[in-house]
């Protein structure tokens, strides 16, 4: 991805983040059976790392603005390349994702009856399928979905990768203003949970990975030279808190009020942190790179497609009062699913979307070349 070589520990990232938000949705099912005793303990302190969930989308993001922007900066770069290998690359397993989620929803009945009013089974959760709503969530192009829950953050996905030029060229301009740039990047998205505009939210944590992309070299070096565990320790604090700021504060500011949503907008420069770490932090790097989380990384996009799906059908087949059993079963269940369908879906995918992004370079290099002489 760069001269640096294919960055092991982002892999690794990105399968602990996959990991999170599958147990973040498991929650989600649990939730209703749950007392307000048990669940304030949960997540009104650290153990709410453990299943954050749009929290972890937002590592998403960065990790996105990173390793999609990075290939933008080398020499020889073809935007004619990128563009289709890229929005191929996203849409053939959404597409795959959205027959899985189908063919599970038309095999098993979902009665909203069964289950909690207003809880992630009742709201989220598509208890029928049509053609239109098939397609209409396979666009990418709605803010809501419930087919396959998790599509709203590939809506993003797309935007950013379409817009990807203009993130690459205010990053490389403003290099040298990078840390700068982050924090204001980070106070955007603090006022775009406040004011509910979701771009606003968004963008800038894309941008903050691209913005560590063009600083990649440096940031690497920063991490290799000598400093305090204490740096490294307040750093990852830091990350920590952020994430989970809004959580811990509600006894404080309830969900919904402006200081709740302020310290909810956190979340996105946690991500920020989580990301420099994780490309700096020698221990953090070894831990990341171990065999079990590569191949989680491996198989995070998969898992992220196909976990919401099952979830979604066990939870309508055992009822949510079983949320347990929902969770002891469609972990594991979510786990083989993600890696067949890597096997049999992504995989393909990337192989198909990077030849016809070459043969698309090519034949534009071709046409270009005809053209000028």
């Amino acid at each position: 991805m760069s001269s640096l070589g294919r960055i092991r520990s982002l892999d690794g990232v990105r399968g602990i983040a996959a990991v999170v938000v599958m147990l973040y949705h498991t929650s989600l099912i649990a939730r209703p059976h749950l007392s307000d005793e048990t669940w304030a303990w949960l997540t009104q302190s650290p153990l709410k790392l453990l299943f954050v969930g749009t929290e972890s989308v937002l590592v998403f993001f960065v990790l996105s603005g990173v390793v999609v922007a990075l290939p933008a900066l080398r020499d020889g770069f073809s935007w004619a390349t990128y563009y289709p290998h890229r929005v191929l690359r996203l849409y053939l397993p959404v597409i795959a994702s959205l027959l899985v989620a189908a063919a599970l929803i038309l095999l098993v009945p979902r009665d909203p009856s069964t289950v909690a009013e207003g809880s992630w089974l009742h709201d989220a959760q598509a208890t029928s399928v049509s053609l239109e709503s098939f397609f209409s969530e396979a666009s990418l192009f709605r803010v809501t979905y419930d087919i396959n829950n998790v599509l709203w953050s590939l809506r993003w996905e797309l935007v950013f990768s379409l817009l990807l030029p203009i993130f690459v060229i205010v990053a490389s301009i403003l290099r040298k203003h990078a840390l700068w740039l982050g924090f204001a990047c980070a106070a955007l998205s603090i006022v775009g949970r406040m004011v509910a505009i979701d771009a606003l939210v968004y963008l800038p944590v894309f941008m903050m990975g691209s913005l560590i992309a063009v600083r990649l070299h440096d940031i690497v070096e920063w991490g290799n030279r000598p400093h305090r565990q204490s740096t490294w320790l307040a750093l990852s604090m830091t990350a920590a808190i952020f994430m989970v700021a809004s959580w811990l504060a509600r006894p404080v500011f309830e969900s919904g009020s402006i200081g709740n949503l302020a310290l909810w907008g956190l979340s996105g420069a946690g991500a920020g942190i989580i990301m420099v770490l994780a490309v700096a932090w020698p221990p953090f790097k070894r831990l990341l790179e171990v065999r079990p989380v590569q191949w989680l990384g491996k198989v995070s996009f998969s898992l992220y497609l196909v976990h919401a799906p099952i979830l979604g059908t066990l939870g309508f087949l055992f009822g949510d009062s079983l949320w347990m059993l929902t969770g002891v079963v469609g972990i594991p269940v979510s786990i083989i699913a993600a890696a067949l369908f890597f096997r049999f879906v992504e995989s393909p995918s990337q192989h198909l979307s990077r030849n016809l992004g070459t043969w698309s370079g090519r034949t534009v290099a071709k046409v270009t070349a005809s053209t000028a002489s």
